[in-house]
C-alpha cells in the first residue's frame, strides 16, 4: 500500500514507527552516540521525512545544547537555510549529515529547557516592580521624577561587562544636562 492510503504517520524505511525514531535521534544526540544519531537521521530522512527531522534538530540545538554553546542553533539553521536552497540536490544530505555531526560533537546544556518549563508551565509569582526598572522612560518612573542620573548610577549597572567603557563618563554628562 502506498503512503498516500494509508494514515500518518506512515512507518520509516525500516518499519519503525516516525516518533519513536525521532526520539531515538535526539536520545541518541544527547548522548554523543554518533552513529547511532547517523543512522536514525537518515532512517528519517530516507522514509521522506527531513522536515520532521531539520524540526527536531532545530529544537535540539536549543534544548541539549543551548548556552552550552550560545551560536549553535544558528549554525543549525544556517545548515538548514543551505539545505533548503540545494534540495533538489544530491549533495543537500551534507547538509543534514553535518547538521547531526555538529550536534553530536556539541557541549550539552538543558538549562534552556530547564527554564522554559520553570517560567512557562510553572505557578506565576507576584514579584515587586524592581527599582531599576522605573526610570524617566517608563510611566512610574516619571512620576517619581526620575532622570537621566538615576538611569546612569541605577538603570545602566552590567553584570559581566567586558571591555572598559571610555564614553561613559561623557554620555552621563550630556545627558545630564538635559535634565536640567
Amino acid at each position: 500500500m502506498t503512503k498516500e492510503k494509508k494514515e500518518f504517520p506512515w512507518p520509516t524505511v525500516g518499519g519503525y514507527n516516525l516518533y519513536d525514531v525521532m526520539s531515538a535521534l535526539q536520545k541518541s544526540i544527547r548522548r554523543g552516540l554518533e552513529d547511532d544519531a547517523l543512522f536514525w537521521g537518515t532512517e528519517l530522512f530516507l522514509s521522506e521525512y527531513p522536515d520532521q527531522a531539520w524540526n527536531r534538530l532545530l529544537i535540539i540545538s536549543s534544548e541539549d545544547v543551548g548556552l552550552a554553546d550560545p551560536s549553535l542553533s544558528a549554525r543549525i539553521k544556517a545548515l538548514h537555510d543551505f539545505y533548503v536552497h540545494d534540495r533538489k540536490s544530491g549533495e543537500a544530505r551534507l547538509f543534514f549529515i553535518h547538521a547531526i555531526l555538529t550536534l553530536v560533537r556539541a557541549p550539552k546544556s538543558r538549562l534552556v529547557d530547564h527554564a522554559t518549563v520553570v517560567y512557562f508551565s510553572g505557578p506565576r509569582e507576584r514579584r515587586e516592580m524592581p527599582d531599576y526598572a522605573l526610570y524617566q522612560h517608563t510611566p512610574t518612573g516619571k512620576t517619581l521624577g526620575r532622570g537621566y542620573e538615576h538611569f546612569f548610577d541605577v538603570g545602566t549597572i552590567l553584570v559581566n561587562e567586558t571591555g572598559e567603557d571610555i564614553y561613559r563618563e561623557r554620555a552621563k554628562a550630556i545627558l545630564l544636562k538635559k535634565d536640567q
